[in-house]
């Protein structure tokens, strides 16, 4: 029997897992007109969101502190549990969840400002992927696509797409940062736990095609400093960008063993390093990892009131105990705006298994970060809430990770990630592809 070439073409996507994603020349093109060039609506609400007008773009001298744009925005209102049936409909369960577990309580929403900008061989990128990238391996895999956001015009239906726009969106090309995790306890106590990480974004280096990847993603090295009993480990991760074809490579160095070895726990629902049991390794930088565990549903896009611009959270004015409260983050501090966001529903795979059974992710759409999660447990209960607070690095044109929360309703505790307000600023680095090389890092193991 002859194949047709429609039948012949559809028969090899079945057999290698490829879903259609990449979208015709004219729909690309609105890239270039009436949406952003990362993919978001140009246009505002007419009332609570404005237009895009470019981003934010603005002279830094590196090391110094990112500060805050508009030192004289004041909450427009907050909302509080006294007036929360204003605003549910701008909130996710989970957020209802913390306002009804804590009096204290409050969001803070700003004037929303559309910060987002990325260099313009992002935009290049983004756009030539909009026309090329595809899913392949069945959603676990990227084709035809590098650099830039891989899908700027989501499918309606396909979930994974607006989760790999996350896990690829513009963080830079390399740094060096330092990652302080505070678990908090019920009583409002914590000891620090400080992470030194050096990353390279390999996916998002200029100049170069999907094949001089060979399949890395990212190139991430963490040390730990403090608590001094665990000073001096080291995590090493290659994280794949096809996890069909090659899982994440990991290797852990314990200080009192003097030894490198492989970890292939370091992945999905295993505990977090310094988290204690706060988080599992799947929640680092929000979501990571492969999505294999999971069925990705669009829900659909709305505007709520989510984390952003988040800058002061961020002030070295702060020491850590200013920004951790005894229940939760110090909302004073934090910057709440109304946004539109893609809301992702992911439920655990039959046949497969992760402690969080189900996950509910709200995007940003101006820039694809991952701002919220509502998590349910095997029963079907709201357990945990999680946020991502945000700045724009404005000279770098980059996402930066501020403060991540991590709330457990049931423990009545939380967890607090990302911050630095104590230590260096973020600051590009050049790191070439040897300095994650296990040799390498023995070298550096001490």
């Amino acid at each position: 029997m002859k194949y047709s070439t429609l039948a012949l073409a559809a028969a090899l996507s079945l057999a290698t897992g490829v879903v259609s994603a990449k979208v015709p020349q004219a729909e690309a093109d609105k890239l270039k007109g009436e949406l952003m060039p990362l993919g978001g609506q140009k246009a505002g609400n007419g009332s609570t969101i404005p237009d895009w007008d470019g981003g934010l773009k603005k002279a830094h001298t590196t090391g110094e502190r990112y500060t805050n744009p508009w030192p004289e925005d004041k909450p427009k209102y907050k909302i509080t549990k006294a007036n929360l049936g204003e605003h549910k409909a701008m909130l996710s369960p989970g957020q209802l969840a913390i306002f009804e577990k804590y009096d204290t309580y409050t969001i803070p929403v700003y004037e929303t400002r559309r910060s987002t900008s990325a260099p313009d061989f992002v935009y290049e990128a983004t756009y030539q992927n909009a026309l090329k990238a595809e899913l392949a391996n069945d959603g676990e895999a990227l084709k035809n696509a590098v650099t830039g956001i891989p899908f700027p015009i989501p499918s309606k239906t396909e979930g994974k797409e607006v989760i790999w726009n996350h896990k690829t969106r513009y963080r830079g090309k390399s740094v060096t940062r330092y990652n302080n995790q505070l678990a908090v306890t019920s009583g409002g106590t914590f000891t620090v736990f400080k992470l030194k990480e050096d990353v390279k974004f390999k996916y998002n280096i200029p100049n170069q095609t999907p094949e001089d990847l060979n399949n890395i993603l990212v190139y991430f090295l963490q040390q730990t400093l403090e608590p001094a009993r665990q000073a001096g480990g080291l995590l090493l991760v290659h994280d794949t960008l096809d996890q069909v074809k090659e899982a994440r490579r990991a290797w852990l160095y314990n200080p009192g063993q003097r030894r490198l070895r492989r970890a292939p726990n370091v992945a999905y629902d295993n505990p977090g390093t310094g988290a204690d049991g706060l988080r599992v390794n799947d929640q680092l930088d929000v979501f990571n990892g492969a999505l294999d565990r999971y069925n990705w549903k669009v829900v659909g896009k709305k505007e709520m009131v989510v984390p952003a611009n988040s800058f002061e959270l961020h002030s070295d004015k702060y020491k850590y105990d200013d920004v951790a409260d005894d229940k939760h983050l110090n909302q004073d501090l934090a910057r709440y705006e109304v946004r539109r966001v893609w809301e992702i529903d992911a439920n655990v795979k039959d046949g497969t298994n992760h402690v969080y059974k189900r996950r509910v992710f709200y995007v940003d759409e101006d820039n694809w970060q991952i701002v919220l999660v509502d998590i349910y447990d095997g029963r079907d209960q709201l357990w945990r809430v999680q946020e991502g607070h945000v700045a724009q690095a404005y000279d770098l044109q980059a996402i930066l990770p501020v403060a991540g929360t991590v709330y457990d309703l049931l423990a009545t505790r939380y967890l607090i990630m990302d911050l630095n307000n104590e230590d260096p600023e973020v600051v590009e680095a050049d790191f070439d592809d040897e300095y994650f090389s296990t040799s390498n890092v023995k070298k550096l193991a001490k």
